[in-house]
């Protein structure tokens, strides 16, 4: 990942994963959102805690108080199992409208989810990527080419 790279933490709950792609990125802005007001307290105290001043936490039902014309090189989240295939099937394709050319979205599922985020990915991007499988989970890719 490049120190000035965009990033977008989908579901950020405290922070962890949103709170290192601001680390690994130092000259690029991440944007952390979560639809708990709890966590988007959480998330921010931790940004202030470990002086990271390069994340912007808000509370947003994942893409919709994003501006429309706001791009991303990295969007990362460990998708929620039951919300269900409409709701993420728009939060993949809302993850593609704000990535730039070569951006990459980065998912964690249950294993159970993989043949859906397959087909989903495929439809959306024209591509995905099992990055690694365990026995309960899964990590998978897709780029915006």
């Amino acid at each position: 990942m490049a120190p000035d790279a965009d990033c977008f933490d989908l579901g950020c709950g405290y922070g962890a994963i949103g709170l290192t792609l601001a680390r690994l990125a130092p000259q690029g802005e991440t944007w952390m959102v979560d639809r708990d007001f709890v966590a988007v307290d959480y998330a921010r105290a931790n940004a202030e805690a470990n002086g990271i001043t390069n994340a912007r936490v808000m509370l947003s039902n994942a893409f919709a108080a994003i501006p429309a014309d706001q791009r991303f090189d990295l969007v990362l989240s460990n998708l929620p199992a039951k919300v269900g295939n409409e709701s993420l099937t728009l939060m993949i394709a809302d993850a593609y409208a704000h990535l730039n050319a070569g951006g990459r979205l980065y998912v964690v599922t249950i294993s159970g989810m993989r043949r859906f985020i397959e087909r989903t990915f495929e439809e959306v991007f024209g591509n995905y990527e099992k990055v690694k499988q365990g026995r309960q989970h899964t990590v998978a890719m897709a780029e915006r080419r």
